[in-house]
């Protein structure tokens, strides 16, 4: 019963219709993953010796860029590397899809240190964190989905493995994007080192056939650096209900962002629903900050942010708090 309920969040990982024409292997004896998908017959004889992905300027797929919708949710992926941090569920998937093409174009390897986000860009490389046990890895984005509610990235089986995921089939993680010229951002209690489509669609993992676009180069990240944006425009979020259920969305009220100070960026979600959850939790948990959160709408993306704090150094102390409490490092910004 627990690898059924464990295989159940391996739905959000369908596929591009080239998928579904590779042959699948024999399943192992045994098991009851989802649609025979889940660990490889023989897997390499040592997974946690597999090595981290190794962030590198990679030029970015334009055709993974475009807006596209999946069983009738919209997603809008970000078009350039820039802060990114998220709080959610990790789920894996395995031999169902091995060898078969990601939406960067590349087979898919179960085995290697790769991932799958509904926005973020292709490719790109993001450190994922178990928030229950610290262990920590840096994989790379090469695909879309997952499309399951409530999930926030899809591992690789050997990412999922050493995170310690793979029996649960989920878990809960933090993820942040590694930007050039970063090292792997660290995280706290984490070892060192170790969201019908417009036509043409996205090639994405989702059962509905679907040609996945020829990816096209665009500048390197370097060259791709994001211009100055204008300030985003904070959106007060609802806020919780006395039971726990997250706050229903209320219609967004417009005001001006602060000219000064700094602020801390806990989360930026493709979604105003996910956002408005992370909001509702952290006014529970974090009662002391719950009167300085705001949600902002900025470039497609909702941000989650804290403040203003009167000096870098009162919003360096906000952070740690808020890391030591609930494991969630938030990034200091001048706005």
């Amino acid at each position: 019963m627990a690898a059924l309920l464990a295989a159940a969040v391996l739905s959000g990982c369908g596929s591009a219709s080239r998928r579904e024409q590779a042959p699948v292997p024999p399943p192992p004896t045994g098991g009851g993953y989802y649609l025979d998908d889940g660990p490889g017959a023989n897997p390499p004889a040592d997974i946690n010796a597999i090595p981290d992905a190794v962030p590198r300027p990679e030029p970015l797929s334009r055709g993974t860029m475009r807006p596209y919708v999946v069983m009738g949710r919209s997603y809008t992926p970000m078009t350039r590397l820039e802060p990114y941090r998220a709080s959610g569920i990790a789920s894996w998937y395995g031999r169902r899809y091995h060898g078969k093409p990601t939406s960067s174009g590349e087979p898919y390897d179960m085995y290697a240190m790769t991932a799958a986000h509904t926005t973020l860009p292709i490719p790109s490389y993001v450190r994922v964190t178990n928030a229950s046990n610290g262990r920590s890895v840096v994989v790379r984005v090469n695909d879309r989905g997952p499309f399951v509610d409530d999930r926030l990235i899809d591992l690789s089986y050997t990412a999922a493995h050493k995170l310690g995921i793979v029996a649960n089939g989920s878990g809960p993680v933090d993820v942040e994007l590694i930007l050039p010229g970063e090292s792997a951002p660290t995280i706290a209690a984490a070892p060192p080192p170790l969201e019908p489509a417009p036509p043409p669609p996205v090639a994405v993992r989702e059962p509905e056939p679907a040609a996945a676009p020829s990816p096209v180069v665009v500048a390197p990240p370097v060259a791709v650096a994001p211009p100055a944006s204008p300030a985003p425009v904070p959106v007060m979020a609802t806020p919780p209900a006395a039971s726990s259920a997250p706050p229903a969305s209320a219609p967004a009220t417009t005001a001006t962002a602060g000219a000064g100070g700094y602020y801390l960026q806990i989360g930026a979600f493709g979604s105003k629903s996910n956002a408005e959850k992370l909001i509702a939790r952290l006014k529970t948990q974090l009662s002391w900050l719950a009167d300085t959160l705001h949600l902002y709408a900025d470039d497609g993306l909702f941000r989650v942010r804290a403040g203003p704090f009167a000096s870098r150094g009162e919003a360096t102390v906000a952070a740690d708090r808020v890391r030591a409490e609930i494991r969630i490092k938030p990034l200091v910004l001048t706005r």
